[in-house]
């Protein structure tokens, strides 16, 4: 089978396939299930290759410009796609591995192996401090290989009206991944294990994923790329070939937008500038706001196979635009108290959560199945484009204008994202209906 989103349909404005119209695959509630574990799979490893690991450190005595220096080792994960053709190209394991499980399992082992390894780390001893970065930037790229791999799992895995849940539960598990690597992993770590003893429970945590992964059913798609070039150029060839491809590009880009400009200091407004203390906005804002989020996403699944992807990214992109005046509301206020707090994390949580699970989805169908990995990588990154970039110009602009004007900025910073979701309806609408015909007629 071959998927292209851009492939002419008689009606292009005609409304999206129900539920009814794609029947066959693995059943429905186990591949959700299988699509939140492996989401917790990938979301493991984050913490402990920073936050966790940066706590270790810290603890052990290493100086403050050595621990600013290691935060590079996160940057595969924003580099990735640069070696997503070769998880599009080669198997591993074989035909028995599949194209997808084989990788799936065989990183999740590599992660374990290297947790286990760090475990044995003595950062203050001679040479002992490179050793580790050695080995959490290794962390770093098998956990950026298996995010990749996982994307493309998901993306050939689930049908189109499968998304937006698939999307919210990958979210759910990602996000319960890293208070297991962060929080608790800290709390076992200063009251019972130690670090060593937490680093070895998590990697036993990741022979644990391996062997769930062991089960993933394997999607039914075209064999790979034939050679290596053409995993490597067909991706980018197919993509760009095209018609409208660069305003779907555009379209990324400018969709979350909005939501990065008020979110990149949201934390520091409600300290500075609403007067709350740090306990009370992270009880709120990092407590509260998570389960929101997690919230926002299941209801934005369930909801997105109601409404249709257009009619999904359109009403969630809204709504991610309106939230943000909550905090342009709280900045008008004289002395703004918990409850008004409380209301707006809580709305721009929901909406962000929701918009969340209509942009992954977006994504996936995006993505042709032959190169499902290498795309998705690409226009994961093109994604975060908005969220990387905003924040320097975000904080001259809040010192400059002031906090009111600053967050009433941030909602029509989110107006082009919506006006070129509404230009490129038709266009949104032809790809479900193309990936939903092939998908019908294999």
């Amino acid at each position: 089978m071959i998927v292209r989103p851009s492939a002419p349909v008689e009606d292009p404005t005609a409304s999206e396939p129900p539920p009814s119209v794609l029947t066959s695959g693995p059943p429905r509630r186990a591949l959700l299930s299988m699509t939140l574990v492996l989401g917790f799979a990938s979301g493991l490893p984050l913490a402990l290759s920073s936050g966790t690991l940066q706590a270790w450190l810290t603890v052990e005595g290493v100086d403050l410009k050595t621990l600013g220096w290691l935060t590079v080792l996160g940057l595969p994960y924003t580099y990735k796609f640069g070696w997503a053709p070769l998880l599009d190209r080669f198997q591993l394991g074989g035909h028995r591995g599949g194209r997808r499980r084989g990788w799936l399992v065989g990183l999740q082992i590599a992660m374990a192996v290297i947790l286990w390894a760090l475990s044995f780390s003595r950062p203050m001893e001679p040479g002992g401090l490179a050793w580790l970065a050695s080995l959490a930037f290794l962390l770093v790229v098998f956990s950026a290989s298996f995010d990749i791999v996982f994307d493309a799992w998901r993306a050939e895995s689930l049908r189109p009206e499968q998304r937006g849940l698939g999307a919210a539960w990958s979210v759910v598990g990602y996000r319960l991944a890293m208070l297991v690597s962060g929080g608790l992993a800290l709390m076992l770590a200063d009251l019972y294990l130690g670090f060593a003893g937490t680093y070895r429970l998590m990697a036993g945590l990741c022979l644990v994923m391996a062997v769930v992964a062991f089960f993933a059913p394997e999607p039914s798609t075209e064999r790979p790329p034939t050679s290596l070039r053409a995993a490597v150029v067909e991706p980018f060839k197919e993509f760009f070939g095209r018609h409208g491809a660069w305003w779907l590009l555009a379209a990324i880009v400018l969709y979350k937008l909005g939501d990065a400009f008020a979110g990149s200091l949201s934390t520091a407004f409600l300290i500075r500038g609403a007067g709350f203390s740090a306990a009370e906005v992270g009880a709120v804002n990092k407590g509260m706001g998570l389960a929101a989020t997690l919230l926002g996403g299941l209801a934005g699944g369930v909801l997105l196979a109601r409404i249709g992807l257009w009619g999904g990214l359109f009403v969630f992109g809204g709504l991610q635009a309106v939230t943000n005046l909550g905090f342009w509301w709280l900045a008008g206020l004289s002395d703004p108290g918990i409850a008004d707090m409380t209301w707006v994390v809580l709305l721009e949580n929901l909406a962000g959560g929701m918009g969340t699970a209509a942009f992954v989805a977006f994504l996936m169908t995006l993505c042709d199945l032959r190169f499902t990995a290498t795309q998705f990588a690409l226009l994961s990154a093109l994604a975060s484009v908005g969220r990387v970039w905003v924040g320097p110009f975000a904080g001259h602009a809040a010192s400059t204008w002031g906090w009111a004007p600053f967050f009433l900025v941030s909602f029509f910073a989110a107006l082009p994202g919506l006006f070129l979701l509404w230009w490129l309806r038709a266009r949104i609408t032809q790809m479900v209906l193309g990936v939903a015909s092939r998908q019908t007629s294999d």
